[in-house]
């Protein structure tokens, strides 16, 4: 037989639980959903059911919310580089690829890595470049980059 719930919200809780529920970040969604269906009676599992995630995760979101309330079940902000080279070098890639054709050569990953440091750019991988120019629909090609 399931047992209740042991969380409990004030009303409060329950209205800073059903915006976190429309955010953006689907994480943070799922979990504030999560965390109100359980308040309705729903089980660890039938959550986790519904969610795609085990039922060991829904019991980890409540614990969660138990202990440190709404801002527990927010998503953390993991500590890293800022991204400040990738935008660097990648507005000197723009740059390069929208200078005239003529008399300039096609451009693979590598040489375009290499001109950008050339032109006293931050060092970035071929691979981060790729990505980068993936994600802002370019290519060293110089066409719109494909799906």
């Amino acid at each position: 037989m399931a047992r209740r719930p042991r969380v409990t919200a004030s009303v409060e809780q329950i209205a800073e639980l059903r915006e976190l529920a429309r955010s953006t970040r689907r994480d943070e969604a799922d979990r504030a959903r999560a965390v109100l269906l359980s308040f309705e009676g729903w089980t660890s599992a039938a959550i986790g059911t519904a969610f795609g995630v085990t039922a060991d995760s829904v019991r980890h979101w409540r614990t969660w919310y138990a202990t440190q309330g709404v801002e527990g079940l927010r998503a953390a902000v993991i500590p890293g580089p800022s991204g400040e080279r990738g935008l660097q070098a990648l507005s000197l890639a723009a740059a390069i690829l929208a200078e005239p054709v003529q008399n300039r050569p096609n451009w693979t990953l590598p040489r375009l890595q290499a001109e950008i440091e050339r032109r006293g750019g931050p060092p970035i991988s071929t691979s981060r470049l790729s990505i980068l120019l993936r994600e802002k629909g370019a290519s060293a090609g110089g066409s719109p980059a494909t799906a």
